[in-house]
């Protein structure tokens, strides 16, 4: 079933409420799907679903994904995080062996990915 426009439109709202000095507040939020839960409007489930992909959505935008073909050790993690919390603010991060990446490492921040592995170069050549 499609969202309507304005139960969509009514969870931006709701999901901009839940914001507090540019960051998302789980305790707002929750507080506001409770509310909708309880009251129930027309196509609440939708507008819940909707606020639990903005949620989703945002949380990826501060949580990386580090990917390295050999387990990196615990001050070249702290120099990659602190690296991208300059860029990017205040983020958290996650590491990952990936022996398929063969060097290199695939930092996935978000929708956006920076990928300098050997796998990644090596596919690009076997396609040219």
């Amino acid at each position: 079933m499609k969202l309507s426009r304005e139960a969509r439109r009514q969870s931006k709202e709701l999901f901009h409420l839940a914001m507090v000095n540019g960051r998302l507040d789980a305790n707002r939020l929750r507080l506001i799907a409770d509310e909708i839960a309880t009251q129930k409007p027309r196509d609440y489930v939708g507008m819940l679903k909707c606020l639990t992909r903005l949620a989703r959505l945002e949380m990826a935008k501060h949580h990386a994904i580090v990917e390295t073909a050999a387990p990196l050790p615990p001050p070249l993690q702290d120099r990659i995080l602190s690296g991208l919390a300059s860029r990017f603010g205040d983020i958290t991060a996650e590491f990952r062996h990936t022996p398929e990446l063969i060097g290199g490492l695939r930092v996935r921040l978000g929708s956006n990915v920076w990928d300098g592995s050997v796998q990644s170069r090596l596919e690009s050549l076997k396609q040219s």
